[in-house]
């Protein structure tokens, strides 16, 4: 637990620090890139306290560090030069000059503390010893899988944007074809291959940690916010909901 405490102690400096910045900014936006970082600095922090790691421990490591860092790199280049993302910028709309303090709260120290809470299945993983068992090895492929999954779909999100025609149109080609949120469901299945890092670590309680996030992308700040933002702006989109699985891919429904 010392690593625990001591990690979500860093995260909450560091995000204080980082909401300083915001205020400056004016664009809460930033917390979002800082998302996947949060999780390396956890695993570092668990890293650190480790007694005796071993090769599931740095390849649990690893692996947090190159999702982590594609994602942060990925929003990064997705938010320059757009400003302050919509969703906080109504929230800045909605309480004014309030928001400035309240942001601290509800949004920096808010995502510093779920991200802690989070990422104990990687605590367990980068804490133990010895080699991964099949249970972890199937973790690892979990993970390179999501993280296959998402860097295609971000990919192909990309350069489906720079199309003249983005503006007027749904992507519905590629991964986008079978799944309506396929950079999500790599998400999802990532964490789980964490999860089961963590069961190889004999840590089964933290696989809380995959059943949390799958339900966070799938009911609370994933799918449902993009739906309705998507619907709003997009009349072709109800089109293409009625086609497409929303999560799981599968082949659209009129083939």
């Amino acid at each position: 637990m010392t690593a625990f405490w001591s990690g979500l102690a860093l995260l909450l400096v560091a995000w204080t620090g980082l909401w300083l910045v915001s205020v400056r900014l004016r664009d809460v936006s930033i917390v979002d890139i800082a998302w996947g970082p949060a999780f390396l600095i956890m695993a570092l922090v668990g890293r650190w306290h480790a007694a005796d790691p071993g090769l599931r421990s740095d390849l649990t490591l690893a692996a947090v560090a190159i999702w982590s860092l594609r994602l942060a790199v990925h929003l990064a280049l997705r938010a320059r030069g757009r400003g302050e993302d919509r969703r906080y910028a109504a929230m800045r709309s909605e309480h004014g000059e309030a928001f400035v303090t309240r942001s601290l709260v509800t949004v920096f120290w808010l995502q510093a503390v779920l991200a802690g809470v989070l990422s104990v299945p990687l605590l367990a993983a980068v804490d133990s010893a010895g080699a991964p068992g099949v249970a972890g090895w199937l973790g690892l492929g979990l993970v390179a899988s999501g993280v296959l999954l998402e860097s295609v779909a971000d990919a192909q999100l990309v350069r489906f944007k720079r199309r003249r025609d983005s503006d007027a149109g749904v992507l519905d080609s590629g991964l986008w074809r079978y799944s309506r949120h396929p950079n999500y469901f790599g998400e999802a299945v990532l964490w789980w291959g964490f999860g089961l890092l963590a069961v190889d670590a004999g840590a089964i309680w933290t696989i809380f940690s995959p059943v949390v996030m799958t339900g966070l992308l799938l009911k609370v700040s994933g799918v449902p916010l993009l739906e309705e933002d998507m619907r709003e702006r997009r009349p072709e989109y109800a089109d293409y909901v009625r086609r497409t699985p929303s999560f799981i891919p599968w082949f659209p429904r009129d083939e």
